[in-house]
């Protein structure tokens, strides 16, 4: 496993991490056992991961939760990297004071690793959050902060009276817009990007062959058509683009006799700026399948394959980072 350093921190996290909405019952993913919970928590650990990214919202604390359960013991805690997020309706300092608490609480710990802006508000000014923030890092309670669907507006604003040491965004090969503005300011300011959905919700496993297939509530994405049953965005979607993509994904991953996953999982891991890929799991076993891209490297040759059989996606999709609404929440 290979660990990269997160911003201007001295903080190293293993460049993939287990995303932990999928440890219990969200909009996307279904409930599992405390049990398989914990024990999926344990694989990562073992496997070399010691990054787990959480976040209040899944779950209504539930993963929270859970991730704190499996770190109690044994001394695991001090092996992890954790980093979680405030989503508080306005992110005022009272917010920020009051969530951390509880996330503490939650977690079952006296630090947050990485404590993060899930959504960016725009209620109270965002001076006002990040200076609560570096507040809660003078008191010992978090070693580094950083932001989460931040847009090159969001981030330069940020920036300019404050250290952010990563912006966390989807991003992968079917998700490129971070690569029109954000990626280019990340590298330029020594800021560490956090992929979340690199596999597009199951889309880059190969285990969908046409947009129908896709269960509604993984087909919300700006990927699909507005009509669909529990999409928001309005928008045509590019779902031939999206699927032409894919196949051309699973040819070069045949070419290469390496699943679609890991080529996906390899290809992002070589991208500028990314510190690591949050992969969910809820079984033991997936955590074992996702370590696997850690130890790939791609070709050139293969890299620029890739790139070019997802451009159309890229060119549909356009700048906006936001894979589930059309404008305004990430700018």
């Amino acid at each position: 496993m290979e660990y990269r350093a997160l911003g201007q921190s001295d903080i190293r996290v293993s460049c993939l991490a287990l995303g932990c909405m999928s440890l219990c019952a969200t909009q996307t993913y279904p409930d599992i056992p405390l049990a398989q919970a914990i024990a999926t928590v344990d694989a990562a650990l073992d496997a070399g991961i010691n990054f787990f990214d959480n976040a209040p919202m899944y779950g209504d604390g539930e993963a929270e939760r859970r991730l704190g359960d499996a770190l109690a013991r044994d001394g695991k805690r001090a092996r992890a990297i954790i980093g979680t997020k405030i989503s508080s309706e306005t992110l005022s300092a009272a917010e920020v004071a009051r969530e951390s608490e509880a996330s503490l609480r939650r977690l079952r710990t006296d630090y947050i690793d990485l404590y993060q802006i899930h959504w960016p508000r725009r209620v109270v000014p965002l001076d006002e959050t990040l200076r609560a923030m570096e507040r809660l890092v003078e008191s010992g309670k978090v070693r580094a902060i950083g932001v989460c669907n931040f847009g090159p507006l969001d981030l330069a604003e940020a920036l300019e009276k404050h250290r952010v040491d990563t912006n966390q965004l989807a991003y992968g090969l079917l998700a490129r817009g971070v690569e029109f503005d954000v990626q280019p300011m990340c590298v330029e300011r020594g800021i560490n990007l956090l992929c979340y959905s690199p596999l597009a919700q199951g889309l880059l496993t190969g285990r969908y062959h046409s947009a129908d297939e896709v269960p509604a509530q993984r087909a919300r994405t700006r990927h699909f058509a507005g009509t669909r049953p529990e999409a928001r965005h309005g928008q045509a979607g590019c779902e031939a683009e999206t699927f032409h993509a894919i196949r051309a994904v699973r040819d070069i991953s045949d070419e290469l006799a390496v699943s679609m996953a890991d080529v996906a999982l390899a290809w992002l891991l070589q991208q500028p700026a990314v510190a690591s890929v949050l992969a969910g799991a809820s079984r033991p076993e997936q955590v074992v399948e996702n370590v696997r891209a850690a130890s790939i490297r791609l070709e050139t040759a293969t890299m620029a394959k890739l790139q070019e059989a997802t451009a159309s996606v890229k060119e549909q999709l356009g700048s906006n980072c936001d894979l589930w609404q059309a404008a305004g929440r990430i700018r």
